[in-house]
C-alpha cells in the first residue's frame, strides 16, 4: 500500500504539523508513503530531511500543477489512496479525479461548516471518508517528547533570557485576532500585581504583531511581554515554560494545545470549540467559559498559588495525551482506516 499525502500549504502549522507526524510514523513502521507538496514549502522541507520521498509542483497555478501531478503519479498505478490534507489538496484531488482511480480522503481541521457551493459540495461529495480532528468538527495527534532535563530548561530559559525566578507562561499560535492573545496580555497586570516575577512569551508570526507589542508598552508591561517571532525549533518555547496560555476563541482541537499538554505544563484555555475534549477542568488543566482577561488573570493565579495544583495538572496533561492524543495513536488509527477502505 503506497498513499499519496498531498499538502497545498506553504506557512507550518498544526497541520503541517500533523501530516509529517503521520509520515513519519508510517516509515517507522515499515510503510510506504509519498508527499505532494509546493516547491519550498516548511513541510516538504521537514519531509525530505526525515527521509520522506516528496514530490513539489510550482506555486504558480499550484492547485492545477498539483492536479496534473496527482494524475501522472496514479497513471502507473502505483498509488492506492490519495489522502488529501487540506481543502487546497482537496481541490487538486478532485480535478485530477483522483476519486474515480483511488479511495480519497480529507483531512479537516476547521470549525465553519462547509461552504454550500456546489464545487465545495462536490469536492467534499467525492471523498470516501473525512477525518475530523474532534468531534467538534465532526482525531489528532502530537509528539510525546521525553520529560526535560534540568539541563535542557536551563538552556531554553537562557535562549530567552528569562530567568531561574521568573514564572514563564507562554502561548504557541499565529498572532491573529481570533487566537486571542490581546486577552493574556490585558491578564498580565494584575498577575503581576501579586506576582512581579512572572513573563509572557508568545511564540509566532501575524498580523496582530505590531498590535501587541503597543498594548504591552501601553500597559507599562516592558520586558514582560516576549514575542518571539516565528519559532523553527519549537522545543526551545516549550522547555522554558512554566505553563501555557490558550486563548484562542474558538479552536477545532488545538494542536500546540495538545502538545503543552504532552510536555508535562498545567494549561489554562477557553472552554470552546474542541478543547473541552482534550482539557477537563480540574483535572487535565483550567478552563475559563470565554476569552475574558479577568477570567484568565484568576486562573493564572490560581497556578502561582497552588504550585502542587499546577504540579498535578501538568503530570495529568501529559499521562491523557499519552492514551489518547499522542503522535503513535494517530498514526495507528489512520494506517487502520487506510488498511480497512483498501480492504
Amino acid at each position: 500500500m503506497i498513499p499519496l499525502i498531498v499538502d497545498l500549504e506553504t506557512e507550518w502549522r498544526g497541520g503541517q504539523s500533523q501530516a509529517l507526524l503521520l509520515l513519519k510514523g508510517l516509515y517507522e513502521r515499515g510503510q510506504s508513503a509519498e508527499l505532494l507538496t509546493p516547491r519550498g514549502s516548511s513541510l516538504g522541507h521537514r519531509a525530505k530531511k526525515a527521509g520522506i520521498y516528496v514530490h513539489t509542483v510550482s506555486r504558480r497555478m499550484m492547485r492545477l500543477r498539483a492536479a496534473a501531478m496527482i494524475r501522472t503519479l496514479l497513471a502507473d498505478g502505483r498509488i492506492e489512496l490519495v489522502h488529501a490534507n487540506e481543502p487546497h489538496a482537496l481541490t487538486s484531488a478532485w480535478l485530477a479525479g483522483a476519486h474515480k482511480k483511488v479511495p480519497l480522503l480529507v483531512s479537516r481541521r476547521v470549525a465553519y461548516p462547509l461552504k454550500q457551493g456546489l464545487i465545495a459540495r462536490k469536492r467534499y461529495l467525492a471523498a470516501q471518508r473525512i477525518l475530523a480532528i474532534s468531534r467538534f468538527v465532526k482525531e489528532s495527534g502530537v509528539e510525546v517528547p521525553s520529560p526535560v532535563t534540568p539541563e535542557a530548561r536551563a538552556r531554553a530559559r537562557q535562549h530567552w533570557r528569562v530567568g531561574a525566578e521568573d514564572f514563564l507562561f507562554g502561548c504557541v499560535a499565529q498572532l491573529l485576532p481570533e487566537k486571542g492573545q490581546e486577552f493574556i496580555v490585558r491578564a498580565l497586570p494584575a498577575v503581576r500585581a501579586k506576582f512581579p516575577t512572572v513573563r509572557l512569551l508568545l511564540a509566532g508570526s501575524g498580523r496582530c504583531f505590531s498590535r501587541l507589542e503597543a498594548l504591552s508598552q501601553e500597559l507599562g508591561l516592558g520586558d514582560a511581554v516576549l514575542l518571539s517571532g516565528f519559532v523553527d525549533d519549537i522545543a526551545k518555547v516549550y522547555a522554558a515554560l512554566d505553563a501555557f496560555v490558550f486563548p484562542s476563541l474558538a479552536e477545532p482541537l488545538g494542536t500546540s494545545l495538545l502538545t503543552a499538554m504532552a510536555w508535562g505544563l498545567p494549561v489554562v484555555a477557553v472552554a470552546r470549540g474542541g478543547v473541552p475534549e482534550c482539557v477537563e477542568h480540574g483535572q487535565t488543566g483550567l478552563l475559563v467559559a470565554e476569552p475574558n482577561a479577568d477570567l484568565f488573570s484568576a486562573e493564572m493565579l490560581h497556578l502561582l498559588s497552588e504550585p502542587e495544583v499546577a504540579k498535578r495538572l501538568g503530570a495529568a496533561a501529559r499521562e491523557s495525551i499519552q492514551n489518547r492524543f499522542s503522535a503513535d495513536c494517530m498514526v495507528e488509527s489512520t494506517l487502520n482506516l487506510y488498511e480497512q477502505i483498501l480492504g
